[in-house]
């Protein structure tokens, strides 16, 4: 079963479930490796409280870690909520902690979240979906506090129509450039199957970009479900494996102390 490395527990604003049913799950279903990987957004204003209680969390993940050392190997993520304003900050938690890998999400655009209507408000989906890849592009190219790039098209989740009218080829200029930077700075793209549970037919991001990243040179490549809860742990992670072997890649990587390893698809 390949590794998970982006999973969330109620560390979480937005999960109800303990870290340990989550590990558990991931047992049951034979993963040698996990990252635990808890939302920390800075600066945002949301009904939801997506701030990490870090100093809560290292000793938790720390006993974890022990607890099920004979069982999984557990890795001690983030998944970061990159917005340029507060890089300071930014690199003040990726150094602080000795984290084993860090997601780089955006989550909030101009203030909002993409998961609720007002994103979308006075807006064509087209332009909703421009200003989301302008905003990250400019996130990749100024912030460095993260290993890999989580689900670069989050946005079409929750568009208005979703996928049905989003092809990569309307904003090709703006992604093959996130594209460039990450493989030009060494980070990594996320393979999200969250897209799957979304009901896209297709991971975060879509199979164009997933190839084009590789046409590009790009070999840094993790995979995550997205998992709230555990019936999504490794969800159609076969699924992406065959997508991912299409693709182009012979490998996915993980990460341990900050630093990829690849592993076989």
């Amino acid at each position: 079963m390949l590794c998970d490395f982006h999973l969330h527990t109620d560390f979480s604003g937005d999960s109800q479930t303990p870290a340990a049913v989550q590990i558990e799950k991931a047992i049951l279903l034979g993963m040698p490796r996990i990252c635990i990987t808890d939302h920390h957004d800075m600066d945002v204003v949301s009904s939801c409280d997506f701030s990490l209680n870090l100093p809560a969390y290292f000793p938790a993940m720390k006993q974890l870690q022990t607890q099920y050392r004979e069982k999984i190997q557990i890795e001690i993520g983030i998944e970061l909520g990159l917005q340029n304003h507060i890089s300071g900050k930014l690199m003040e938690v990726s150094s602080q902690y000795p984290f084993d890998y860090i997601i780089g999400s955006c989550h909030f655009i101009d203030s909002l979240d993409p998961y609720y209507p007002e994103f979308f408000q006075g807006k064509t989906e087209k332009q909703a979906y421009r200003r989301f890849f302008e905003v990250t592009l400019s996130r990749v190219q100024n912030l460095n506090c993260f290993d890999s790039l989580g689900h670069l098209d989050y946005v079409v989740r929750y568009g208005p129509s979703k996928n049905r009218d989003y092809h990569y080829s309307d904003y090709q200029d703006l992604i093959d450039c996130i594209l460039k930077v990450l493989i030009q700075k060494g980070k990594a793209l996320e393979c999200n199957t969250g897209g799957f549970h979304y009901g896209l037919d297709h991971p975060n991001p879509c199979e164009e970009i997933l190839c084009r990243y590789r046409e590009l040179g790009g070999e840094l490549l993790t995979i995550g479900s997205d998992a709230h809860s555990p019936e999504y742990i490794g969800f159609d992670f076969e699924r992406a494996r065959e997508l991912l072997k299409c693709c182009g890649f012979s490998y996915y990587t993980v990460y341990h102390q900050r630093k990829p390893e690849f592993l076989t698809l």
